[in-house]
């Protein structure tokens, strides 16, 4: 069996490249930048004013004035007034600094009387101070995104700040969920007792949901060799990736790697020294799609969901590849196993501020109503059988943090 390190190189060594999509600004949240944005003026664009109240010039004011006649109005957008020596400008928030003004009084520290500004008794000016200058932020042509970021709404706004109506993205992947099991009912249908509710597919495709895979759908497949190379003929010709649950064991009715075999995927490897999850069998289709064949069990399954199938399709997207993530075990744990153990966990804070690691025990991998009280798991290394409370591990969120 491979190591889960070597799983993970042997997924990504295997992951192709996807193709770059042009997408509308406002709909590229979440997917991955394929492009430079840089900034189309500097920002601010012109020296931008922070307070609403007066402009004057501090060569007045040091002279000794402070009353200003008031020259005019000038609000955010208003085309930009020349100042008169001697005289104020009301200014107004958000808008441009007249070029030969450098001071500013916010409007609470002035009184207005028959069109004069006078700045009240022990009020000191500073020169430029609530001023925003032309540039401060960035200069045009600044490089503000790279190819690789998952764009963010704070990034929408620096993408439209740009002028940018439409960027390049990582296509979205066609990925296919089968769940295969004549035991299996879908929510909503009539069940038998001794069948049990579809979970699997809904959680997987949520969990892709949540990391920005949308395209995505998930079908049923009885445990019959026929139906079952039908069906995966079918979905092969529409996916880039196929993801499968249950099927891959050893069992009589574990079909799922003969069937792939018979339809020209081609295995990379089958069983990970881990649990849960153990089972895990991997390939690549006739025109390069990632086939995951995951475990029936509900928490193998979403272990393996996030540990291969989330890092493979950030890959092919071309994203940022994540900083690892540690946290500290809460509580000792015991796991006499000679296999990698992916431990369930919920995260609380000490008084310091350190993220801990509570260990959440399943009542077998069946056991998916526990994981409802995890924010992930910590991987703990094969080669050690006693993690004390203490021990920084590796963490891996559901959910990106």
């Amino acid at each position: 069996m491979l190591t889960t390190a070597e799983a993970l190189d042997a997924v990504l060594a295997a992951t192709p490249s996807f193709a770059t999509a042009r997408v509308a600004t406002a709909d590229a949240c979440g997917r991955v930048l394929r492009q430079v944005v840089r900034a189309e003026r500097d920002q601010p664009p012109f020296d931008r004013v922070m307070m609403d109240g007066i402009a004057f010039a501090w060569s007045d004011y040091n002279g000794g004035l402070r009353s200003f006649p008031i020259q005019g109005m000038q609000g955010a957008g208003d085309e930009i007034q020349v100042l008169d020596k001697g005289h104020c400008i009301e200014i107004m928030t958000g808008a441009a600094m007249p070029p030969n003004a450098d001071c500013i009084v916010p409007v609470e520290h002035i009184t207005v009387s028959d069109g004069v500004a006078e700045i009240e008794a022990g009020y000191e000016v500073a020169r430029d101070r609530y001023l925003h200058p032309q540039g401060s932020d960035y200069a045009k042509g600044a490089y503000l995104l790279r190819p690789g970021k998952r764009v963010s709404p704070l990034d929408i706004a620096i993408i439209a700040s740009c002028g940018e109506t439409e960027v390049d993205v990582a296509a979205d992947p066609v990925v296919r969920i089968v769940s295969t099991g004549n035991e299996l009912v879908p929510a909503g249908a009539p069940i038998k007792p001794q069948q049990i509710r579809m979970s699997n597919g809904p959680a997987i495709k949520a969990l892709l949901e949540s990391h920005g895979y949308r395209r995505s759908e998930h079908t049923h497949v009885s445990d019959d060799v026929d139906a079952l190379r039908e069906h995966l003929t079918c979905q092969l010709k529409e996916a880039d990736v196929l993801v499968l649950s249950g099927g891959v064991s050893m069992g009589q009715a574990d079909f799922v790697p003969q069937v792939l075999a018979e339809l020209g995927v081609e295995l990379v490897f089958h069983k990970v020294s881990q649990r849960p999850g153990k089972p895990l069998w991997f390939g690549k289709g006739p025109r390069g799609q990632l086939v995951f064949a995951l475990p029936g069990n509900p928490v193998s399954a979403l272990v393996c969901s996030r540990q291969y199938l989330i890092p493979a399709l950030a890959k092919a997207c071309g994203a940022d590849a994540a900083p690892p993530e540690f946290a500290v075990l809460a509580a000792r744990i015991v796991f006499p196993p000679q296999l990698t153990c992916f431990q369930p966990v919920k995260l609380v804070s000490n008084a310091a501020g350190q993220a801990l690691a509570m260990p959440v025990k399943t009542n077998t991998s069946g056991d998916f109503a526990s994981l409802s009280a995890t924010d992930g798991y910590v991987e703990l290394p094969r080669d050690q059988s006693e993690f004390a409370a203490g021990t920084s591990v590796f963490l891996h969120r559901w959910i990106a943090h």
